[in-house]
């Protein structure tokens, strides 16, 4: 399978199935030198493990990362990382009888158009369960970030008619609500709408917004590789993700250019603008602000009502699906697109590195 590695410098592979003995990822590119432990990592894989609210799956898996190479005496290496985080609480009989047949709004039908068959326990690759390995990857790059005084935080901006008020901006909210809301007024509304759907047999869709903060000027390159268009792109490439907006994003469609133009201004004798319609990025290239994105991410199509869809056999068939899914994915894929968001940033940063030959004079001459 192709389309399982992403990176230029800083490059991570992922592996595993939902349904199969483990997950993980290898980790090309990070520089040696950096602390890392696994209590580094599982930080972040508990932000996204199940089972830890009525608003996720009942499934239980501690999701313990093992670190099996890559690191010594508490630092790295600058030698492949490996991490592995083995599966515990697989329940695949719970899908054998969806291997007759196509789920609505799920990969079945394209798996097999392409492969000729597919894992059908739990969806196997296009499961959510397959983020495990982003999140343990964006985890190591979202420490070098830190080290260099560069955040990144992620949050639920709304779900379904449900959205935060940004007067009521709380980052503790995030960690501490089961919505991943940074408004817990807007949290506990959100959390009835959902136990509405939930009562219905239905799900709910929702929005994220990542912010990130302390990112230096003339990270990105044009063309190709803007760095806009490598973040929409890690970003949709999280399941079930289906618009990702930049900045004021659709809305400047609507605008004119002295409306949607960011003037620039001083700001203690350092250039800086007196707005952020561009969210941070200019020509593919970061301007020194605020890096603001948003994605659009689909309501769980596993439901428990009754749908329609077509079985192997050609036939029209009415379905009723079993298992134990999420009635709504954004709570926990918000540390998803955190982490996809560091992997681009942290990558693109070391690329950087080449950009100027005064800075590689300046790094490689002799003192």
């Amino acid at each position: 399978m192709a389309g399982s590695t992403i990176g230029t410098i800083f490059r991570i592979t992922t592996w595993g199935e939902s349904h199969g003995k483990a997950l993980g990822v290898v980790i090309d590119g990070c520089p040696a030198g950096l602390a890392l432990t696994e209590a580094d990592i599982q930080e972040y894989l508990d932000r996204r493990k199940p089972g830890t609210s009525s608003l996720t799956t009942p499934r239980k898996e501690a999701d313990c990362v093992e670190i099996l190479s890559g690191v010594f005496n508490g630092l790295t290496t600058g030698t492949p990382i490996s991490l592995m985080v083995r599966n515990t609480s697989q329940h695949s009989a719970d899908y054998d009888e969806i291997a007759s047949y196509y789920r609505p709004g799920h990969a079945d039908y394209t798996f097999d158009e392409k492969y000729g068959f597919r894992d059908y326990r739990g969806g196997g690759r296009s499961s959510g369960r397959e983020t495990v390995g982003r999140v343990a990857a964006g985890a190591v790059a979202a420490k070098l970030l830190k080290e260099l005084d560069i955040t990144v935080c992620a949050y639920t901006r709304s779900i379904g008619p449900v959205e935060i008020d940004p007067e009521r901006f709380d980052r503790s909210a995030i960690l501490s609500t089961p919505t991943a809301m940074p408004d817990r007024t807007a949290s506990e509304a959100a959390v009835a709408f959902l136990e509405e759907a939930k009562r219905n047999g239905d799900s709910v869709g929702g929005c994220m917004e990542c912010i990130v903060d302390g990112l230096p000027a003339g990270i990105g390159d044009p063309v190709f590789e803007k760095l806009d268009a490598n973040l929409a792109k890690a970003i949709m490439s999280i399941g079930a993700v289906k618009a990702v907006e930049i900045g004021d994003g659709c809305q400047v469609s609507n605008r004119t250019g002295s409306e949607n133009n960011d003037f620039f201004c001083l700001k203690d004798g350092e250039v800086s603008k007196r707005t952020n319609h561009a969210g941070g990025i200019l020509g593919g290239i970061s301007d020194g602000s605020r890096i603001l994105i948003r994605a659009h991410v689909k309501p769980t199509p596993s439901i428990f009502r009754t749908q329609q869809t077509v079985n192997k056999a050609g036939e029209e068939v009415d379905i009723n699906i079993k298992g134990r899914h999420d009635p709504i994915i954004v709570p926990r894929a918000v540390v998803v697109m955190e982490c996809m968001t560091a992997l681009t940033l942290l990558d693109a940063m070391l690329v950087n590195m080449s950009a100027r030959v005064d800075r590689v004079k300046d790094f490689y001459r002799k003192k």
